[in-house]
């Protein structure tokens, strides 16, 4: 993702088609070592294309894909909230572990 993310930087900052220096360049200035197969890989995906139009093709891609923000409104939606909660406290279970934080307060989120 950081490669991509380093692509788009170039071409927002001028740069039509960008380089792999341009991208090691970019992410040499934060910090992060470049690996040159993957720069390769990004460049080859891209090349001729213009990000614009990729950008607007992921997004019709992703206007199909549910995100999980709707409610059914049925009469079974109270059971159904009710199921979801253990299933998002099971995920919630290794985070808080994790997390020393949590420790110091003396209580979890979801106790």
């Amino acid at each position: 993702m950081r490669y991509v993310a380093a692509y788009l930087l170039a071409v927002q900052g001028g740069n039509c088609s960008p380089s792999a220096k341009d991208i090691e360049k970019i992410l040499g200035s934060v910090g992060i070592e470049c690996d040159n197969e993957r720069v390769t890989k990004v460049l080859n995906e891209l090349k001729g294309k213009d990000v614009d139009e990729i950008i607007e093709a992921g997004k019709s891609k992703l206007a199909s894909v549910p995100s999980g923000g709707a409610v059914a409104s049925t009469g079974a939606g109270a059971g159904g909230a009710a199921d979801a909660a253990p299933a998002e406290e099971k995920k919630e279970a290794p985070k808080e572990e994790s997390e020393e934080s949590d420790d110091d307060m003396g209580f979890g989120l979801f106790d």
